[in-house]
């Protein structure tokens, strides 16, 4: 199963310097049975999309509470085995819960089959979602369309061996 774990630069370089993305338990998004129902598709491509964008808004929340992390979100990608990834009876159809799964197993960094970040450009966007988003989460409008204009900018796709070059700009 893909599963796609919302970090920030300094994570993942953290990451990058023990061999370890996560020592379980530990979130993550994937296709799940709500996702799917939710975003009414049956295109994998499509799905595994969505549950990237629900990670990378989880690393937003990251971005939120690090005040000192590069406003820039970090997603990685890695496939563990189904028995790996369990949904959770909290996991419900809220629509902050779509996607999300916990990760009950140590991952090597190793397995990791991309990273996507975000490009320099998209920080002042970056920063200004990530300061917007107690409010957005209160109910407030125009601090929404803040968040959601860090949508814009699509994540960029990194093979792994680009981890130590995006890690030095941490």
């Amino acid at each position: 199963m893909r599963v796609y774990v919302p970090l920030t630069l300094p994570a993942l370089a953290e990451a990058h310097k023990t061999g370890e993305l996560g020592s379980g338990p530990f979130g993550a998004y994937a296709i799940t049975p709500a996702l799917r129902e939710w975003y009414l598709s049956e295109d994998v491509e499509e799905l595994e999309y969505a549950a990237l964008s629900r990670a990378a808004l989880a690393s937003l929340r990251l971005l939120a509470a690090d005040a000192g992390a590069v406003r820039r979100r970090v997603v990685v990608a890695v496939d563990v085995s189904d028995g790996a990834v369990s949904a959770g009876p909290g996991r419900g159809p809220e629509p902050s819960d779509l996607g999300e799964v916990t990760v009950t197993v140590s991952v090597p960094l190793a397995k990791a089959a991309s990273v996507h970040v975000d490009a320099e450009d998209a920080e002042p966007d970056v920063a200004a979602a990530a300061d917007a988003l107690a409010a957005a989460d209160g109910g407030d409008d125009d601090a929404q369309s803040v968040v959601d204009g860090a949508d814009d900018h699509e994540l960029l796709w990194f093979a792994t061996q680009e981890i130590p070059g995006l890690v030095g700009q941490s």
